[in-house]
């Protein structure tokens, strides 16, 4: 019996189907050709440009002009090339070699892309983002570990700073605030690495952190009473929950006939008010010598006639000076702390007082905390990604040795995560 189906009795639906699916597939397999043919000749081109241009006058100008120039002596040489690509794809290669000569390189589309708050580059064919508060894999790679490092050197030298094997790490930022960190060889044993905490264009407020479920209205309410009355408050949490957004978003409380001092070790903050000045520190040079601390900053600010001191994130000795200031008349201070808990925070801040060489009982350190600091804030990273306040803490003194602190709000967690 024969079991074959005549062409007459198949369905003209899955014969059209299958015309549909087949023509996909040919579309699909042209563009990813031309997708091949356009990243071989952009190697090719880039390569042949960096031969014929001069780098060094491009440093000279300012980046609209260099762009202009480099994007001409990229169309001209495609041109005497006679290249067989689409018009589309000679203007992304023109696009990408000037990314490669004067921006980021592969990093720019990740740059750009607004859903992207980090980007981490293991090594060169390794990168990830977090995405929505979820890490996940990108596309994008390096050529190899010299094309990472070109890139990390470009930006460190951006902002008058050094890497090499006699100083492998180094915090930077690029031009609009993103915060950068790079490890190289032999410190980062698979290669080169760089970490990007991008900078926030929307300056966001507390109705935004409201509508994104960060905070309600009645902690809105009291962090804006709790800032604009003068209290000293402590940001706690830890990497990557919000500590900066939130110390930006409470800032903004601050009166705008107030003197303000800012100190950070990278320039992140963005105060809408007038009267800012802002001190961002300086690391040692080639030499080991000119070396500009938090700690110099601070002490250096008491100088400067400020009605808050604001201090990025406090990590060291400065945590003494800061202490010293906020007992001594500069009230409203604000700062963030590295953290799970308000109680971890105010225990780190006493360990971090000890490393200052102050030679003080522990009791009298924790009265100064007790005295100085009115209000902790923890922020947490959860499970769906989201950046939330859990708690605000009131420090009402000390018991004994022990510093006392009452919970005025905390988040409770009902159900299963979504």
């Amino acid at each position: 019996m024969n079991d074959s189906v005549s062409p007459k009795t198949i369905d003209p639906h899955i014969t059209g189907e299958i015309h549909q699916d087949h023509d996909f597939d040919i579309s699909m397999q042209l563009e990813l050709e031309e997708q091949e043919r356009e990243k071989l000749w952009f190697y090719d081109i880039y390569d042949r440009l960096m031969k014929s241009i001069d780098l060094t006058l491009l440093t000279t100008i300012d980046e609209d002009e260099a762009r202009k120039r480099v994007r001409e002596a990229a169309t001209e040489l495609m041109d005497s090339e006679s290249l067989p690509l689409s018009s589309k794809s000679r203007a992304d290669i023109v696009i990408k070699i000037e990314d490669e000569i004067l921006g980021l390189g592969p990093l720019e589309d990740l740059m750009k892309d607004k859903d992207i708050a980090d980007i981490l580059v293991n090594r060169y064919d390794s990168v990830f983002v977090e995405k929505h508060g979820k890490l996940v894999r990108s596309d994008v790679k390096f050529r190899n570990d010299a094309h990472l490092r070109n890139i990390i050197d470009r930006i460190v030298s951006n902002v008058g700073r050094r890497i090499d094997e006699s100083s492998p790490m180094v915090d930077a930022r690029l031009k609009d605030g993103s915060r950068v960190n790079a490890v190289i060889p032999p410190l980062a044993i698979d290669g080169p690495s760089v970490s990007i905490r991008k900078f926030a264009v929307e300056v966001l407020t507390a109705e935004k952190l409201i509508e994104y479920g960060s905070l309600t209205e009645d902690i809105s309410r009291l962090l804006e009473s709790v800032v604009k009355s003068g209290m000293n408050v402590i940001i706690s949490g830890g990497t990557g929950t919000g500590k900066t957004t939130m110390l930006n978003v409470i800032s903004g409380y601050i009166p705008h006939d107030e003197r303000i001092v800012t100190i950070e070790d990278s320039a992140e903050l963005q105060l809408q008010q007038e009267h800012v000045i802002r001190l961002e520190t300086r690391p040692a040079n080639i030499e080991g010598k000119g070396e500009i601390s938090q700690r110099d900053l601070v002490k250096n600010s008491l100088r400067m006639r400020p009605d808050r001191i604001i201090l990025g994130e406090v990590r060291g000795a400065e945590a003494f000076d800061m202490l010293q200031a906020m007992n001594t008349g500069h009230d409203g201070s604000l700062t963030t702390v590295h953290a799970n808990t308000p109680r971890d925070a105010l225990a780190r801040i006493e360990n971090m007082v000890t490393m200052s060489s102050a030679n003080l009982p522990l009791k009298a350190i924790r009265t100064q905390i007790a005295s100085a600091i009115h209000f902790v804030i923890q922020l947490e990273r959860q499970e769906d990604g989201k950046r939330r306040l859990v708690s605000i803490q009131e420090i009402e003194g000390m018991e004994g040795d022990v510093i006392v602190m009452s919970e005025i709000f905390k988040f409770e967690r009902r159900g299963p995560v979504s």
